[in-house]
């Protein structure tokens, strides 16, 4: 298999989770090794997922504050650059409530998705070229859902209501880091963005609802347009597709675009299985 990458791509409720699962089945059913990182995995090879960045003086700063978790903060850091990017999920977890509410707050301001655009690009675009270097030292196939153009248009346009053109150029950023690893793109669409979101709010937590809606509509794209509630997160979710879109068209990879509008389970697969033989 010469494909070494695939990328599942897709709005909230468009059946991402779903179709990168059936692709890791399809392949592990054609002996190929494939390992899946879904979104919010904290052991991302490529993407920082509850990652705070520091400078070398902010993090002498941390360590002076909280002594007493200063030993596993030094253990658990990863310098890069002259920057100091702290795990701070896996160590929450790791240590529950000797992590205080408090302090996760603090540290969380400093994730790497809360950076300054440029320099959250700069971060990940280094993360990825690292990861293409070692996927290509092995023989694994990986899966990624939603982390390739998902989490640029998000913290871009959603956060920070930039540019296409700056969007544009961060993902291709990120495509020309894994150009050798000849990846594949499995963008999941829904004819009717309205109808799959509100089927998705429908089987997801209240909490998860409020605070979708909150990201989308209080800050950058949405705030800047007047946005609000249900109707406006849907109308910034349709005008990310339209982002997302204009992004395809700019990539050089190899690229498939599923209609999963009728969720239907068996066809969705056998659509796939064809695709896997034919693009990889």
């Amino acid at each position: 298999m010469n494909t070494k990458l695939i990328l599942v791509e897709g709005l909230p409720g468009s059946g991402k989770s779903t179709t990168a699962k059936l692709i890791q089945e399809i392949l592990t059913e054609q002996n190929v090794k494939a390992e899946l990182f879904m979104e919010g995995n904290l052991d991302h090879p490529a993407d920082y997922e509850g990652v705070a960045f520091f400078t070398e003086e902010e993090f002498a700063h941390l360590l002076e504050a909280n002594k007493g978790l200063s030993q596993i903060f030094q253990e658990k850091v990863i310098v890069k650059r002259g920057r100091r990017l702290l795990p701070y999920m896996k160590i929450k977890t790791e240590l529950g409530d000797e992590f205080p509410d408090k302090l996760l707050e603090e540290v969380s301001k400093k994730d790497v998705y809360e950076l300054p655009l440029e320099e959250n690009i700069a971060v990940i675009a280094e993360s990825w070229e690292e990861f293409a270097k070692q996927a290509d030292a092995n023989d694994l196939v990986y899966i990624f859902e939603c982390c390739f153009i998902q989490n640029p248009v998000t913290v871009g346009m959603i956060k920070y209501g930039a540019p296409d053109e700056m969007l544009i150029h961060y993902v291709k950023k990120l495509a020309d880091a894994v150009g050798d690893l000849n990846p594949l793109l499995v963008y999941v669409k829904q004819e009717d963005i309205d109808q799959s979101f509100r089927k998705a709010v429908t089987e997801r937590p209240e909490d998860w609802f409020n605070g979708f809606v909150h990201y989308y509509t209080a800050q950058g794209y949405g705030l800047k347009n007047e946005l609000n509630g249900l109707d406006g997160t849907i109308e910034v979710l349709k005008a990310r597709q339209e982002l997302e879109f204009k992004i395809l068209e700019h990539l050089d990879m190899t690229k498939v675009i599923v209609d999963n509008s009728r969720f239907e389970l068996e066809q969705h697969r056998e659509g796939l299985e064809q695709i896997l033989i034919n693009e990889c």
